[in-house]
């Protein structure tokens, strides 16, 4: 039988947290709630987690300084905030700790669930990433060299045309997460980071359009999504 995913929550709402937990138990997973962020920090280092869900606000201990006390046990395990906050400087301090996600209160748990597993697919895809060569139909993308060629002629990509264009590759037709994007790349989500992946974007389409069957896609609200007839060349 597959080990279910265990997940780390800490939540002082009573009510919001045990709904949460049901929820989230009936979907299949195994969840350990703590109602404030001391206990949740003393609790974490006995068990091994898959992903955290932490409330900002909490007593004793808040969201944010739980949250840098887990990356120094486990640096590389997801992090989702939930939080009545709206300020974007508090959205920003979240994902400058390590935050994968963000949710403002109110939320649907579907919306919650959804985040959940799109985190759980990137850290699952994370474990064997994709080198290339890519065949993006008329193109071939080489990732170590940074070479984009169409059989005419080569093009030398910058490094982050390079690792954005990487990036869609290894989620070709699917969506590539707007902020998960800018986390990789350029380590802030920022709005003046997200101006900048926008302008690669762009570049990589007019480096693109000579082959009609390959769009670069904008999901509203989301992300990209690369649509090519892509696979791993030999």
């Amino acid at each position: 039988m597959e080990e279910k995913v265990k997940i780390f929550m800490c939540e002082d709402d009573e009510n919001l947290g045990m709904l949460l937990r049901e929820y989230l138990q009936a979907k299949g997973f195994s969840v350990d709630l703590f109602p404030d962020g001391e206990a949740g920090g003393k609790a974490f280092p006995k068990e091994k987690y898959d992903l955290c869900i932490l409330d900002v606000m909490m007593p004793k201990k808040d969201g944010f300084s739980l949250a840098q006390e887990i990356k120094t046990i486990n640096p590389e395990i997801p992090i989702i905030f939930l939080t009545a906050k709206t300020m974007k400087e508090d959205i920003l301090e979240g994902f400058k700790i390590g935050a994968d996600d963000y949710l403002t209160k109110p939320f649907s748990m579907e919306e919650l669930l959804l985040r959940i597993e799109a985190i759980l697919r990137r850290v699952s895809g994370k474990k064997a990433p994709k080198e290339g060569p890519f065949i993006l139909g008329k193109f071939t993308f080489d990732v170590q060299k940074q070479v984009l060629a169409n059989g005419k002629e080569s093009v030398k990509l910058t490094t982050k045309e390079s690792d954005l264009l990487g990036l869609l590759c290894e989620n070709q037709n699917q969506i590539l997460e707007r902020n998960y994007a800018l986390k990789k790349i350029w380590g802030v989500v920022d709005y003046f980071n997200a101006r900048s992946m926008d302008v690669y974007i762009t570049k990589l389409r007019k480096l693109l359009k000579d082959d009609p069957d390959i769009e670069i896609m904008n999901i509203h609200g989301k992300g990209y999504k690369l649509i090519a007839p892509t696979e791993s060349a030999s």
